[in-house]
């Protein structure tokens, strides 16, 4: 536009300076004065209509809301509400911890490696516990006695969930224990794991659901 204005502006000065010359005695005919000025119009037209235009609502990229994602035990997806018993008989419901980072641990009192790493989780679930992190730690269909037994041997403090039939484990396609799945506030899953986890495998998994070791 400012080249537009500038080339009208030209074309003005042009015209006054050869009518001047005009007024002199020069051989220069309005004619061809009239002709310059018709050639600069042109000009300013094909200048403007050439040049592309910004648009002018430009809609910037917006992050992808939870709402388009689909609901499902798989990574980047939202994980599926449960509702279940823990072994003091309350009544615990996944979407109650909206908002903060949640671990899911499916294991067995019969389980090798859920002996093993569930010190760790223990661990971590008390220094990170004011910063909201929830350890649901849901046992595949085994009586109420032996859950509280195991818990009570290595000192958890999280919550063991009852799975009678093992509907949730059937929901979340569990095939071998333990398997964790890590939780964002958002109720995303950003990890799961399948198998013991280390200590640095742990740590770096929460951080990826905002806790920090």
């Amino acid at each position: 536009m400012q080249l537009i204005i500038s080339l009208n502006l030209s074309s003005w000065r042009f015209l006054k300076e050869a009518m001047e010359i005009e007024q002199q005695g020069s051989k220069f005919g309005i004619s061809r004065i009239i002709s310059l000025i018709l050639i600069l119009a042109g000009i300013s037209i094909l200048i403007f209509f050439g040049f592309p235009r910004a648009e002018v609502n430009q809609q910037l990229p917006t992050p992808q809301s939870t709402l388009t994602l689909s609901v499902a035990p798989a990574q980047d997806a939202l994980a599926p509400d449960f509702s279940l018993l823990n072994i003091e008989g309350e009544q615990i419901q996944l979407s109650d911890f909206q908002g903060q980072p949640v671990l899911i641990n499916f294991w067995a009192t019969w389980c090798g490696p859920c002996l093993i790493e569930m010190p760790s989780i223990q661990d971590r679930f008390e220094k990170h516990q004011k910063e909201g992190l929830v350890v649901l730690a849901i046992d595949f269909d085994e009586p109420k006695e032996d859950v509280a037994f195991f818990g009570e041997e290595l000192g958890l403090t999280f919550d063991l969930l009852l799975d009678p039939g093992g509907e949730i484990q059937n929901l979340y396609r569990i095939l071998g224990y333990p398997t964790s799945f890590f939780v964002d506030p958002d109720g995303v899953i950003k990890v799961l794991h399948i198998g013991v986890m280390t200590e640095g495998q742990l740590d770096d998994y929460l951080s990826q659901i905002g806790i920090d070791a």
